[in-house]
C-alpha cells in the first residue's frame, strides 16, 4: 500500500507537534509556579486526546 498525500500531511502535522514540544520545554525552566501550572493543565488535556487517538490507531479503528 502506498502512501497518502493525507496520510504525509498527517505525519507533517506530528513533527510540528514534537518541534512545539521542544521549544515548550525550552521555556519551562523560566516559568514561575502558576505559569507551570496552567501549562501542565493544558498538557494533561492534550494527553489524554494524543492517548485515546493512539489507542485508536493501535486497534486499526476507524
Amino acid at each position: 500500500m502506498g502512501t497518502s498525500g493525507e496520510l504525509i500531511r498527517l505525519i507533517n502535522y506530528v513533527d510540528d507537534i514534537v518541534t512545539t514540544l521542544r521549544r515548550i520545554q525550552a521555556f519551562v525552566a523560566g516559568m514561575d509556579a502558576e505559569e507551570s501550572k496552567r501549562l501542565a493543565e493544558s498538557l494533561r488535556a492534550a494527553g489524554t486526546n494524543l492517548n485515546a487517538i493512539v489507542a485508536q490507531l493501535e486497534k486499526g479503528a476507524k
